[in-house]
This record gives C-alpha cells, structure tokens and sequence, in this order.
C-alpha cells in the first residue's frame, strides 16, 4: 500500500527514519512573483503576485522558486542519500530556506534533466554547500545528465568541466563535480547515492527532449518538470494500463488554460493525469496564474469526481515516502 504523509514546515525532532521528498521549487522558469507583476503593477493588480509583497514567503504558497526536488532517500541501513534533481537560477536561495528548516545537512547527488536555465544556473553556487578547500582537493559531488546537456554545460561552465590548468593559471575555488552521462532511454536506469532511476525521454517542445526520472521499489514516483509531450516508450512504464501504476505522479503544469508549445497546461495535465490513472499527483511549474488555494479548492472537486487525488504542490512541501 502507498504510504504518503506531508509533514508541516516547522519541522519535527522525532521523525522515525523514513525517505521523503522536499519540493524546493514548483515555479516556471520566471518564478513567482513574476517582476513584471510588480515593476509594471496593473489596475487591478495581480493578486498572486501583490500578495508576495506582505507576507512573507515561507508562509506564502504562491512564491515559487524554479522547479526543482530533493529526494531525502534514507537506506535499509538508516543512513540518509540526499539527491537534487535540477540546480536552477534559485538554488542559492532555495538552500537558504529549505535546506535550514528541513535539516538537510549536504547534497550527495545532482541529476540534470535538462540544460535549460532554470535547470542548471545554479550549478556554481553549489560550491556553497560542498567542503571548503582553496585547493578544490574535495570528493566531487556525482552529477548525472544526457550527452546534450553536458555538451551545453561545458559552453556555459568551462570551468566546472574543465579542470586542467593552463601554465600560469592560478587555483580558484569552484563546485567540483564528477560528470556522469546517462541514456535518454527507459531501458538503461542508472544508479544515484544507491537510488536506482530509470530515465524518462519526454518531449519538452516537438524539437527538444527532455528527462523525467522514476524511482522507488516500494512506491513508485514519476517526476515530469518539463513536458509538453510523453513519448510511448514512457507512458508504458507509468501508466496503469501497462501493469505499473505510479503510486505518486509529480507533473508540469505551466497556466490554468488554454495551452502551450512546451509545456503542459492544466487541461492537458488532467487529461494525462486520468490517462495515466497514478495514484496520487502533485503538480509543478506554475505561473502567477495560479492561486494556491483558489485552484487546490477546484483540484479537491476534480479529484473527487475522477478518483486520482490531485493537488499543487508549493514549495518547502515535505512528503514522507517509502523508497
């Protein structure tokens, strides 16, 4: 049976050992508030976005960092893997947050799931969470991602990737990482911090594809941040028609209406949330158009008529899950 707990945000000093998902980000690529919202104010103005500016974020639902989890992944022997799935332009103030008030003391593991912006600038402010050392002489953090995204990332970071120094050329200290590429393809899983992943191909835009990951032995989650079209090779390995029901489904859902080139919307979401059939799914990648509790207030009506329970997610949110 699936076994799934949100744990409130104040923290809790006996929590028995369990793995858990942390939602760093639920945000678009903009994040929310959105600027423009607040440099440009309309008549009305924008009430997710006003909103942001009295109450403080982590009381407020509707502020949203770039889409990205941490799984907090506890092994059989009690010890805890931490993996980070997507280092977008928010990590640093993401760790600020949620990293102190969840006790998430280190990364162990990154995995990429694509080279887009809010996906992977943050990657140099990781050093922020790595050992110090002036001499970069740290165990570097493993970080796995497709043969494209590293080929991108050695453009947007060379000296994240390369490593060699040229005669003259001083130490200067910088994230270390180990680069490991993995397949665009459901048949070849890899292992993070002994976390067994099987990559998810989805098509982020007809011309661009994109990685989701799903994991867990006991439970099975399907994370999807960035999607606009599942491939069949995927859907078969999520869906509940093909004998794998997904005991948690974690889906992009960009605007309340209509649709979009490169991502769903929340038509097309419901629509593949029902094709799919999970047993529970949390929805990520929101824009201002969203309001936290407006919308969970029509996804609880939804879920009641479909049977599938469905709500955004928010960051900071902390669900307890077996792995």
């Amino acid at each position: 049976m699936a076994t799934f707990n949100a744990v409130a945000e104040n923290g809790n000093a006996e929590e028995p050992p369990q793995s858990a998902l942390i939602f760093l980000g639920t945000g678009c690529s903009s994040a929310v508030p959105n600027a423009f919202c607040l440099i440009q104010r309309s008549d009305p103005p924008c009430p997710v976005c006003s909103q942001a500016l009295s109450i403080p974020p982590e009381k407020n639902p509707n502020y949203r960092c770039n889409t990205s989890l941490l799984i907090d992944y506890c092994q059989k022997d009690g010890e805890h893997k931490y993996i980070l799935i997507d280092v977008g332009k928010t990590f640093r103030e993401q760790v600020l947050r949620w990293f102190t008030l969840h006790k998430v003391p280190r990364m162990d593991s990154i995995i990429l799931s694509h080279e887009h912006a809010d996906a992977v600038l943050g990657l140099d402010d990781v050093r922020a969470v790595q050992p110090y050392s002036t001499k970069n002489d740290i165990d570097p953090t493993p970080i796995y991602l497709s043969q494209h995204s590293m080929d991108s990332i050695a453009q947007k970071f060379p000296y994240l990737v390369n490593k060699k120094l040229k005669p003259g050329q001083e130490i200067r200290r910088v994230a270390q990482f180990d680069w490991k590429i993995i397949e665009e393809d459901c048949e070849k899983p890899f292992v993070a911090s002994g976390l067994k992943i099987i990559p998810l191909p989805v098509m982020h835009g007809e011309d661009y594809v994109c990685l989701g990951f799903l994991f867990g032995g006991k439970n099975r989650v399907a994370y999807l941040s960035d999607v606009s079209r599942i491939l069949p090779t995927t859907e078969h390995h999520i869906s509940k028609d093909s004998g794998g029901q997904l005991d948690l489904l974690i889906v992009d859902a960009l605007y309340k209406k209509g649709s979009h080139n490169v991502h769903f919307c929340l038509p097309q979401t419901l629509d593949v949330v029902k094709r799919l059939c999970p047993k529970r799914a949390l929805l990520i990648g929101m824009t201002h158009e969203f309001d936290h509790y407006k919308d969970n207030k029509f996804l609880s009506e939804w879920s009641k008529r479909e049977g599938i329970h469905v709500q955004l997610a928010h960051d900071g949110l902390k669900v307890r899950v077996d792995l």
